[in-house]
């Protein structure tokens, strides 16, 4: 038996260029308050590509795209679950579809979008939800699309495998009409529904990143914005109105706000939710 790694204490001026890193790539702001998180994470990369400095690991982090993609995985945030604040779901199945597709005949496309989307949970919260709840959802062609930055997710996702936790808002009904029988403790989405949602890996960060997937009509961007600095914040939020047709909504977590990044959006205050819609005349701000 082994015991714990050892964790290799970084300088200050190791810190900050790690963090400068991260941020120039993700967006994300980390800082020496995070130093036990950030060592032990750097100790598990440094053994697993046998750099025994935190220079020689950089230096192979900025000559392997892939590393760069390894690291990025480790410092991403991937807690939640089935049917997360389930008001906006509501909302989305009494009043913002409804709204969109006024305009849109039978057969027509309208595309959902869930970044990040982390290990899946939310955006097939989101096409069990319409399943469940919204009379009109055969009648249209509904595209959901689900993306992060983290591929390791990503790939956790096609999977569908999921815990008690991620099921435990779930009803018990609706697990049995969408989930296969628990194996280990485990139980996967059915196939159906696995592939009723489109995986892609994305860097809100990144105005070509967020470009190649298109415009939709609903944006479902939670719990993110929170990691971000005024300036990340206001590039991702410039990124994701260019990713919305006019008219189109986003909905952020429940302790962000999008009046304090800017003024391109209108406010909407519905029964069920609270969104940012873009207006149909675009606005500076």
């Amino acid at each position: 038996m082994t015991g714990p790694r050892k964790i290799q204490a970084l300088t200050v001026d190791e810190i900050s260029r790690l963090c400068e890193f991260l941020y120039r790539r993700t967006g994300m702001i980390f800082g020496e308050s995070k130093r036990y998180y950030i060592e032990r994470r750097i100790a598990d990369r440094m053994a697993a590509t046998g750099t025994r400095t935190f220079s020689a690991y950089l230096a192979h982090v900025e000559s392997d795209a892939g590393e760069v993609e390894r690291l990025i995985n480790i410092f991403t945030v991937n807690e939640t679950y089935f049917y997360r604040e389930e008001h906006q779901l509501l909302c989305l199945s009494s009043t913002l579809l409804p709204s969109i597709v006024q305009t849109r005949q039978p057969g027509d496309l309208v595309r959902i979008w869930s970044v990040p989307c982390s290990t899946g949970e939310e955006p097939y919260s989101i096409a069990i939800w319409l399943l469940e709840n919204w009379p009109l959802v055969d009648a249209y062609h509904i595209e959901i699309i689900g993306s992060d930055i983290d591929t390791r997710a990503l790939l956790d996702a096609q999977v569908g495998d999921y815990g008690e936790r991620a099921l435990s808002r779930l009803p018990t009904d609706v697990i049995e009409r969408y989930f296969e029988p628990a194996r280990n403790g485990q139980r996967q989405l059915i196939q159906d529904l696995r592939e009723s949602v489109t995986f892609t890996s994305v860097n809100l960060v990144d105005a070509a990143s967020v470009a190649e997937q298109g415009r939709f009509d609903i944006v479902f961007c939670r719990n993110v914005l929170i990691y971000f600095d005024d300036a990340s914040r206001l590039v991702t939020v410039n990124n994701l109105y260019d990713a919305l047709h006019p008219g189109g909504y986003i909905c952020l977590g429940h302790t962000e706000s999008m009046t304090r990044i800017s003024k391109r959006f209108d406010l909407r205050r519905f029964e069920d939710a609270i969104v940012y819609q873009r207006p149909g005349r675009d606005r500076d701000g």
